[in-house]
């Protein structure tokens, strides 16, 4: 394994005196499941549905963009990924590690032409088919992607049509989307400082039209309105979050560092507004689906936020339950665990992807004392999006725009941190009284390789 790899181990539990050869063991730490060279960046990356289970491995549909030079169109691709399970084969994956390699666990199912770059893709929960993408456009694009025909990406090709198109924006909206769990709604922000709300039903009611075409068969995509422009930022909407049990409350953040929330019934003014969410822009703000009082924030000052929604007030400083401070670059994502309230991945320009839990915050000494449960930094440069995998919750894709390190390009992982990390420490140290012996052995040999390959 090359030494970049070797430093994705980096938030080591401490869980016995016995143990601390671990450093020396990284390989036990992670299920490497892909690492798959982009030819061009990817800007945004999604789990899509589960389409095979078997008895040890699972294959399920990844989303993801690829946002090109202009010498060949921008796409939408759907992959098939094959998913070892947990504890399986994971010698064969981290074997095959390479970074300029292309894995053979992930490959492309079908290409779509996107109007545009795809700045953001979102999965519509009800029906994972379904997803929204942003583009530099005011208008949010919907497409069935199953539906969709695979295109061939050859300059001069003809943009794929969406299903859907989404209006509102008064200028473009790039980043901020999101899509309701509870019910078929979109939720956007954009450089018009509005967040807008759309229902994908709207499409056979008056709100949609169609904007081509005769005879009933449209040249063009269907158009659906807004049923609802909210307005409270004083500048750019850089991300927005519906709240998980309901598509009539939502919150925003902004480059105008304000968090605020909404609710739809009690009309278009902020419920919320925190004026100093943080000492800079906000990048993103993830809303808890298990525990909805906790929202997190992400900034260009490098930090994360922690706020509990009962203790907001109007025009005054936030203040949050926690600052978690360990990235050295901007915030660029945040997110919760499908599968653990309190625990959180936020990814930055720094090129590391942080795994925290809050609950362990006073717990343990050094960076495990500040909740930092676990550090990715298998990429080489700007992390731009993640996402965990609510089929297996302690899987993640990650993707980095590679451009400033390597001249372009980007990569893809496909990754998943060892259960001995945030197990229970008795029953952890209760599996490894097992293997005591090899693990000395192990340890042992490792740490004198180490010492010959530094001589």
């Amino acid at each position: 394994m090359k030494e970049s790899a070797g430093k994705v181990g980096g938030g080591l539990p401490s869980v016995d005196a016995r143990y601390t050869q671990w450093k020396y063991l990284v390989p036990i730490l992670y299920d490497w499941l892909a690492n798959h060279n982009l030819l061009w960046p990817s800007l945004s990356c999604r789990w899509g549905p589960q389409i095979e289970q078997a008895t040890y491995k699972n294959r399920q549909r990844l989303y993801l963009s690829e946002q090109t030079d202009g010498s060949v169109p921008n796409t939408l691709v759907i992959a098939n990924c094959e998913i070892v399970k947990p504890r399986v084969a994971a010698a064969e994956h981290i074997s095959q590690f390479h970074e300029e390699a292309r894995s053979p666990y992930v490959k492309k199912f079908k290409t779509i032409i996107h109007p545009g770059e795809v700045n953001r893709i979102r999965e519509l929960p009800q029906n994972m088919n379904i997803v929204a993408t942003h583009t530099d456009s005011p208008d949010v694009l919907i497409w069935d992607v199953e539906a969709q025909p695979n295109r061939h990406a050859v300059l001069g090709a003809t943009e794929s049509r969406p299903d859907l198109i989404l209006t509102g924006h008064q200028e473009n909206a790039e980043f901020a989307l999101d899509m309701c769990r509870s019910a078929p709604f979109v939720l956007s922000g954009g450089k018009d400082k509005s967040v807008v709300l759309w229902s994908i039903h709207d499409h056979i009611s008056t709100l949609a039209t169609k904007t081509g075409g005769t005879n009933d068969k449209p040249s063009e995509s269907p158009v659906i309105q807004a049923r609802g422009v909210f307005q409270g930022h004083e500048d750019t909407v850089e991300d927005v979050q519906f709240c998980p049990s309901s598509e009539q409350e939502f919150c925003s953040v902004g480059d105008d560092s304000c968090l605020i929330l909404w609710d739809a019934r009690t009309g278009s003014s902020p419920v919320v507004k925190v004026e100093k969410a943080h000492n800079a822009d906000l990048h993103c703000v993830d809303w808890n689906p298990i525990d909805e009082n906790l929202i997190l924030t992400g900034s260009a000052d490098n930090t994360i936020r922690l706020f509990d929604r009962r203790n907001l007030t109007n025009n005054g400083v936030g203040s949050p339950i926690h600052i978690f401070q360990n990235h050295t670059a901007a915030v660029l994502c945040v997110q919760w665990s499908p599968d653990k309230s309190s625990v959180f991945g936020s990814s930055a320009e720094d090129g590391v992807l942080n795994i925290w839990d809050h609950n362990k915050i006073g717990e343990r000494s050094g960076e495990a004392s500040k909740g930092l449960l676990f550090r990715h930094s298998g990429h080489r440069d700007k992390v731009v999006d993640f996402h965990w995998n609510a089929h297996d919750p302690w899987t993640i894709v990650s993707v980095s725009d590679d451009d400033e390190t390597t001249g372009g390009g980007g990569t893809l992982q496909i990754w998943r941190m060892i259960d001995l990390i945030y197990r229970p420490q008795q029953e952890v140290i209760t599996e490894l009284d097992k293997f005591r012996s090899h693990i000395l052995t192990c340890s042992s040999q490792s740490h004198q390789d180490l010492t010959n390959q530094n001589s």
